[in-house]
């Protein structure tokens, strides 16, 4: 358990955002240049005043020195909210409604998942099968000309895994339509909100971590010291605040388009799948072309050199 705990300690270090990240590594580097000993420990002075350009030289410096003081405040006060709740003796902000619909939103994506793995899987198997079919007739139409005894038998034999590669190429086309789609509602669409899901979460946490300082603050002894710190951590807390609720409302807006986008892409999925695994066990090429044409896909000519074998229109 202590590991874990040490695991989700170090995940709540790396809520800043890349780019912050990057600000603050750059900082670090500017300050080990200008203060090589610690910014309260700087080298003797040398004999030669400084110019102004390394007046303003250390005021940068001193400019990113406070971005990563405050990053290290955040993140000390996000561990600590982080862990109290983990042992049950801090209080955590919840909205019931809101993460149901996020864990449903988790669950829904790994079983669309799934399906994406098992529709890659058919597209491989459908095209090694078309490969064997292409095979197959090729050997029938060359025995056919070589075998005048069985020269109609071998004929209609290879006619006929002609025909079973034709109708093969079509459902192709349409289960890699399929993949496709599901490929796109998975890794952007989905992955998009939860990207958003996750700076909701982290913004939550250093919402309810500033809110606990507040209120240590607002119980301890009232005197001119405290009062002002009182006063920097309400400022601080709204912001906060603010922040949260944010992120919150754009997470419930995100959540509610998922839903209706994913039903509309569904639906269409569903029934292009259907129809096209019908037609082709019942063997009705017509209505497997029809298909296609239907849901506007363009198949590739048989000499691709890959087995997806389509071009959305």
């Amino acid at each position: 358990m202590r590991r874990a705990l040490c695991q989700e300690a170090m995940g709540a270090q790396l809520m800043v955002s890349s780019p912050q990240r990057v600000e603050i590594e750059m900082a670090i580097m500017q300050m080990t240049e200008f203060y090589p000993l610690g910014p309260g420990r700087q080298q003797p002075h040398s004999a030669a005043p400084a110019g102004p350009a390394d007046e303003v030289a250390r005021g940068i410096a001193g400019e990113k020195f406070d971005i990563v003081k405050k990053w290290g405040i955040n993140t000390y006060k996000c561990t600590k909210q982080l862990l109290s709740e983990r042992f049950g003796r801090g209080s955590r902000t919840v909205d019931l409604e809101l993460e149901l619909q996020i864990e449903l939103l988790r669950d829904t994506k790994r079983k669309y998942e799934s399906i994406l793995q098992l529709g890659r899987a058919l597209t491989a198997h459908l095209y090694s099968l078309l490969q064997t079919q292409h095979a197959l007739g090729d050997a029938f139409a060359d025995l056919s000309q070589k075998s005048p005894e069985l020269q109609e038998e071998f004929g209609y034999n290879a006619e006929t895994q002609k025909l079973l590669c034709k109708n093969g190429e079509t459902l192709l086309g349409a289960v890699n339509f399929f993949v496709s789609s599901i490929n796109t509602l998975v890794t952007k669409t989905m992955e998009d909100t939860l990207m958003t899901v996750k700076q909701y979460e982290a913004a939550r946490l250093e919402y309810d971590a500033y809110r606990t300082d507040l209120e240590e603050l607002s119980l301890g002894p009232r005197d001119a010291g405290t009062l002002g710190r009182l006063e920097s951590a309400q400022a601080t807390f709204q912001t906060h605040r603010e922040k949260y609720e944010k992120l919150r409302g754009d997470v419930a807006i995100k959540l509610k388009f998922l839903e209706e986008n994913k039903i509309k892409v569904m639906h269409k999925q569903l029934l292009l799948f259907h129809n096209a695994v019908s037609a082709y066990f019942a063997g009705n090429q017509q209505q497997l072309e029809q298909t296609l044409q239907q849901f506007n896909i363009k198949l590739r000519p048989p000499g691709s050199e890959k087995p997806s074998w389509l071009e959305e229109q």
